[in-house]
């Protein structure tokens, strides 16, 4: 991080070449505007900003979760309801306190920085974007470093001890137990809150950006230009109001309606919030104002902002449900999958993969509609908005997703600690709605990165001073199919990572199981801290080459080939990335809950497919073996890899704008 904010430091400072001198403004000519060299300063120190404010909502998240999950535990004993209000407080704990420090902080940035800009806001809004590239850049070590973490202990303590040894999942006796309940943690709520979080704070950027060169920003109008940061705020009103519901207004009596109340969650935050988004367009807005659209200015009224916001908003609904149906038990999709593995592990493994190609469907169609929509209505201030939208629920969003791993864990210290049967099905059954959840919750990360890098995208090409980007232009259709090809060589590196890490868990734990003496009897304890210690280390290690790849991608064709190349990279990145990470995601979500959905054997169907230990789970365990790189490592990390790109560019387009492209000038 410290290496990134100097690199930033230099090259914005280099754009006037480091001179302290007022500058002519960008768009608002005939006016004078800040230094360059304020610029660079400012958007270094709105980088470091971000970027702690995402360590520490990932820091603390962890805390909040480590503590609840044994809590969780012992509230099981008095029933599935008291243990579910546990799990999902501690979850809203987490999703409130992210949304309102990403808030909190941004506004008090714009505000500290606003004594020193006076009235040039185009450059107090240019350098607040480095906020955004702070939360991403952290988001993605988050997420690869603990996709990488979690998954090589999951994958290592499965295929030892469900497949070789026949021992039942967080078994004590099993040695990579430990580093499995610990990764959870890492992926699942430092990994999500981080990605969450930078989302956020991007699209807040481009939604500023944006219209700091509006008539917003050209007029000063303070409220309406903050209207991005009101949407949030009122989404966390409304967040309040609809946790009341699973908490305090009704009462979870029975395994069966853990369930139906997570998902009551979304649907009564996203109405609650259509309300609340209508008021802020009617009271934070004029009747009509206009908003920078390549170069021209467009008139656009407030109903018309309301209906983007509101796109944004139901779209994520529609792919979080979508997400649901794909991966979730109760329907037909995951129970053909289940069907699938009485003929082994190939066809297990085809029909998952038939599976999340085709829920890829609904989802690309949701996410174009509201681009379409809110891009006719308001240009790119509209898709910005309409991915603060989709995002404006964040902190019910997280509270159902920090659930998940808060419930699992729950389950492992309930195995671990040798409590009865009663109490591991009722943290079972906390577990496997907390799966699904967790599924829609990556697919509102996805979809939301999409809308958010769009945005960004937007108000690079408008930085960059790109009229129109024409794909039949050599520079940007090479830049295109590159773009393209990106995400497929990120995954390549992530799941290698997976794997290898994997491969050394496996020996280890093998290793353990065949040299230490009255291990399988339950006699004598494995040395959980080599375990865990291997996971660690992959981790920290295997995360830089990804890592590496998505930070100085952006940089060097930006140096080397300009922006017109850059921007063909960008969208291709986000034209493929989009789909992976969904097909990702939901075929790792299937094989997952197949294998929940026979080893639980509440159908007949179920049934006949056997307990746990015969061939058809067997098979079904190998899928899941295969899906969790795809749903916790790759599927995740690509949307930050799209949005980190996006942002990047935005924040560096002054210097490629002047500097770039060295090579097609020498041509």
């Amino acid at each position: 991080m410290g290496i990134f904010a100097i690199l930033i430091f230099l090259f914005l400072g280099s754009v006037e070449g480091f001179s302290t001198k007022s500058q002519p403004c960008h768009y608002s000519k005939g006016k004078t505007c800040k230094p360059a060299l304020a610029n660079a300063l400012f958007s270094t120190i709105a980088f470091v900003l971000g970027a702690v404010t995402s360590l520490v909502s990932g820091f603390l998240g962890m805390k909040i979760a480590t503590y609840a999950n044994a809590r969780t535990t012992l509230e099981a004993r008095k029933g599935v309801g008291k243990a579910f209000i546990t799990a999902f407080r501690s979850g809203a704990v987490m999703g409130f306190l992210l949304a309102a420090s990403g808030l909190f902080v941004l506004y008090i940035a714009i505000n500290l920085f606003g004594i020193y800009y006076g009235d040039d806001w185009e450059g107090l809004y240019e350098a607040i974007t480095g906020y955004g590239l702070g939360g991403s850049s952290m988001a993605l070590f988050g997420r690869v470093g603990g996709g990488i973490y979690t998954k090589a202990a999951d994958v290592g303590a499965d295929l030892v001890g469900k497949v070789e040894r026949n021992i039942p999942e967080d078994d004590p006796r099993n040695p990579a137990v430990i580093a499995d309940n610990v990764g959870d943690n890492v992926g699942d709520i430092a990994g999500m809150g981080s990605d969450l979080f930078g989302s956020y704070a991007e699209s807040s950027c481009a939604a500023l950006v944006v219209a700091s060169i509006s008539s917003f920003g050209i007029n000063h109008e303070f409220t309406p230009m903050l209207y991005p940061l009101l949407i949030s705020s009122v989404g966390i009103i409304a967040c309040l109001i609809t946790t009341l519901f699973a908490t305090d207004f009704f009462e979870i009596k029975a395994v069966d309606q853990i369930e139906p109340a997570l998902k009551k969650q979304l649907i009564i935050s996203t109405a609650v919030m259509t309300v609340g988004i209508a008021l802020v367009s009617w009271l934070g807005l004029p009747y009509s104002f206009t908003i920078f659209n390549f170069g021209a200015q467009k008139t656009v009224y407030n109903w018309q902002l309301f209906l983007c916001v509101a796109v944004g908003l139901w779209a994520g609904l529609v792919i979080g449900f979508v997400t649901e149906y794909y991966t979730s038990n109760a329907y037909s999709p995951v129970q053909d999958v289940a069907d699938s593995c009485r003929t082994g592990a190939a066809t297990n493994v085809i029909f998952g993969l038939a599976l999340g190609y085709k829920s890829v469907i609904i989802p690309i169609f949701a996410i174009a509609f509201s681009i379409f929509l809110s891009f006719s209505l308001a240009a790119m201030y509209g898709v910005a908005v309409a991915a603060l939208g989709m995002l404006s629920t964040i902190a019910t969003g997280l509270a159902i997703d920090a659930y998940g791993p808060i419930s699992d864990n729950a389950g492992g210290i309930a195995e671990m600690a040798g409590m009865s049967h009663r109490i591991r099905e009722r943290t079972d059954a906390l577990d496997a709605a907390g799966n699904t959840t967790a599924a829609i919750g990556k697919g509102f990360a996805i979809g939301s990165a999409a809308l958010v890098s769009l945005a960004l995208f937007g108000a690079f090409v408008s930085r960059a001073e790109i009229l129109t980007v024409d794909v039949l232009t050599p520079k940007v259709f090479i830049g295109l199919i590159v773009g393209a090809m990106l995400p497929y060589w990120f995954s390549a590196m992530t799941m290698k990572s997976v794997g290898s890490a994997a491969l050394k868990m496996v020996e280890e734990v093998r290793r353990q199981f065949n040299t230490i003496p009255g291990l399988m009897e339950g006699t004598t304890k494995p040395d959980y801290a080599t375990c865990v210690k291997i996971s660690t280390d992959a981790s920290i290690k295997e995360m830089i080459p990804p890592g590496a790849l998505v930070m100085l991608t952006p940089l060097i064709v930006g140096i080397l080939f300009g922006v017109e190349t850059l921007s063909g990279v960008l969208a291709g990145a986000l034209v493929s990335g989009v789909q992976i990470a969904i097909s990702a995601s939901n075929t790792g979500g299937a094989w997952d809950n197949a294998k929940k959905y026979i080893e639980a054997g509440v159908s007949d169907h179920a049934k006949a497919l056997g307990p746990k230990g015969s061939d058809p789970h067997k098979a079904a365990v190998i899928g899941d073996t295969i899906g969790d790189p795809l749903k916790d490592t790759s599927g995740p990390s690509l949307n930050i890899l799209i949005k980190l790109m996006a942002v990047e560019s935005l924040v560096f387009a002054p210097f490629f704008a002047t500097h770039g492209g060295i090579l097609f000038k020498w041509l």
